[in-house]
């Protein structure tokens, strides 16, 4: 299998204007109306997959193996936010990301994604014959 070079700098910025569906209480991890912090890691997660997918050929994917999440301030409803993923370094099939997550100029939460970088259709089969 052909391995992409990425090279670390790459990056990728997607946004949220904030809905009732993303708070802690509609997620469960809370009990107030504000960005719950799941919601915080997909959005960096996305991020990361926005800065591999553009290099990515048929066949290969990343997958999530690891996450680091720091949620400093609370966001509530109606606000956008943006997360910003840098891909920091690139450890053979690991790739280790840092993202911020603004709402406007405050920064409210830093994440620290590692993906690895693998087959699909061969974890796809690993993952419905593992029972």
């Amino acid at each position: 299998m052909e391995l992409p070079e990425f090279k670390p700098g790459l990056s990728a910025r997607v946004e949220l204007t904030v809905t009732d569906a993303d708070t802690a209480q509609s997620l469960g991890s809370g009990d107030v109306p504000v960005l719950a912090t799941p919601r915080v890691l997909a959005l960096a997660e996305t991020a990361t997959v926005v800065v591999t997918s553009r290099l990515i050929p048929g066949g290969l994917t990343t997958v999530g193996t690891r996450a680091t999440v720091e949620h400093l301030l609370p966001t509530p409803i109606g606000r956008k936010v943006v997360a910003q993923a840098v891909l920091a370094k690139v450890d053979g099939r690991r790739l280790f990301f840092d993202v911020t997550v603004h709402d406007g100029a405050t920064l409210v939460a830093e994440v620290r994604v590692e993906r690895a970088l693998l087959d699909r259709q061969r974890f796809i089969e690993k993952a419905i014959n593992i029972r």
